[in-house]
């Protein structure tokens, strides 16, 4: 299982994931540049994710929905803040109301840093995602953000060695 550690942190508004994968850091980056090997991973494998729009760029959008097992569609988007290929990208993450991607503003949005690093000639992904309040965070980790997203990034195993 890649996801090694998870922390969340209600006084500095933190949750941080760490996973390790048996690849380099650029193959790891290809998974989240592509939105079609993305979208393999991006959803727990019982909602699986499609993208629509994916401009891993400063200023660029991405949009996704994720199909929950009777068809019901969730929609999410990414505004992206930073870029360091093949080590680093940054983006807020909010929910959507429909197809439209309207920010629903009912949802938080979090802050991403998400890093790749080399260890042993593997990678070491660390996934920090800030919230405006201690409230947002503890939102999302009651909506089972934790398991959710624990569950997704366990499938990159398997993507990396197809």
């Amino acid at each position: 299982m890649p996801v090694t550690d998870v922390q969340h942190d209600l006084d500095a508004l933190t949750l941080t994931i760490t996973a390790e994968f048996a690849a380099p850091v650029e193959r790891v980056w290809e998974v989240y540049a592509d939105p079609r090997q993305l979208e393999r991973v991006w959803g727990p494998p019982t909602h699986p994710a499609t993208f629509v729009d994916h401009d891993l760029t400063p200023g660029g959008r991405t949009t996704y929905y994720m199909t929950s097992p009777e068809g019901e569609k969730y929609y999410g988007y990414w505004t992206i803040t930073g870029v360091a290929a093949p080590d680093s990208f940054s983006f807020d993450d909010g929910f959507a109301l429909d197809e439209s991607f309207t920010p629903n503003p009912d949802l938080p949005v979090s802050r991403n840093d998400y890093t790749f690093t080399e260890v042993e000639g593997g990678t070491r992904a660390t996934y920090v995602g800030t919230y405006a309040s201690a409230e947002s965070l503890q939102q999302v980790l009651d909506m089972g953000v934790v398991e959710g997203a624990s569950s997704a990034i366990n499938q990159i195993d398997d993507l990396l060695a197809s």
